[in-house]
């Protein structure tokens, strides 16, 4: 439940077309509801303006089915799932049929049509950056989280420093971006680059992609931390959700 759907609930009570029985079933089960293996946070939603979002990785496709059903029933938002594997999508399917699935960003989606609409801040949006195509998966998370976030995406991919003419050729698009979402993995240079190019917010996200010195993401990880641009933050190894997370807060939420 998102805090627009629990205002409508109380404006219903309030002109007569709800009455408070009815209300206190809808709202019954909040914060959280107990399936035994997992206890889903209807809550998160109105308490932070992001719904409660499925990690797949470590479940079974059947508890991912449960807990998806149960948060489409109760939500007025979209589910998403992260970390999903194709296979998983005909068996969520069996609970909301309404159910797609991203390859590249290993998402799944459940209620596509509920896209959370965010007020448009003057055109405002999320640019995505990935330095190689070896990085999409995670640049492809991000950026399927924020549209499902309500967020305009403007995506630029395969510009990293081995050519950096790439990068420079889109300037305009990144210096007008709200905040930039930057993923690279090998020694993770690029957010440091497009730190000293633009004045708003970069969340750098490293990837594991790299030789074996790379050390799954290690390498790349700690020449993020260790940036000379103001105004990067960094996030954990392959996390494209969190930065996603943190950059449609940056944009601007609907409840807001």
């Amino acid at each position: 439940m998102t805090a627009d759907a629990a205002r409508q609930i109380l404006e219903s009570v309030r002109n007569g077309t709800l009455d408070v029985d009815q209300a206190v079933e809808k709202l019954r089960r909040l914060p959280f509801e107990d399936l035994g293996f997992a206890r889903l946070d209807h809550h998160r939603g109105v308490r932070t303006g992001v719904p409660e979002v499925v990690y797949c990785s470590g479940k079974t496709r059947t508890q991912v089915r449960d807990i998806v059903a149960r948060l489409y029933e109760q939500g007025d938002a979209p589910v998403l799932a992260t970390r999903a594997e194709p296979e998983m999508l005909d068996v969520v399917r069996e609970a909301v049929q309404d159910t797609v699935y991203f390859d590249s960003a290993r998402i799944l989606v459940a209620g596509p049509e509920r896209l959370v609409r965010k007020p448009n801040y003057d055109g405002s949006y999320v640019a995505v950056v990935s330095a190689g195509t070896a990085d999409l998966p995670v640049a492809d998370e991000a950026a399927v989280t924020l549209t499902y976030l309500g967020d305009r995406v403007e995506r630029l991919y395969d510009v990293g420093v081995a050519g950096l003419h790439r990068l420079l050729g889109s300037l305009d698009l990144l210096m007008a971006a709200r905040c930039l979402v930057v993923v690279a993995g090998m020694e993770g240079a690029l957010p440091s680059v497009v730190g000293g190019l633009v004045g708003c917010p970069v969340v750098a996200v490293p990837t594991s992609v790299g030789y074996g010195a790379a050390f799954g993401g290690l390498a790349s990880l700690l020449g993020m931390l260790n940036t000379c641009a103001s105004g990067v933050a960094v996030v954990n190894i392959d996390n494209g959700f969190g930065a996603a997370v943190f950059a449609s807060l940056v944009n601007g939420r609907g409840d807001s």
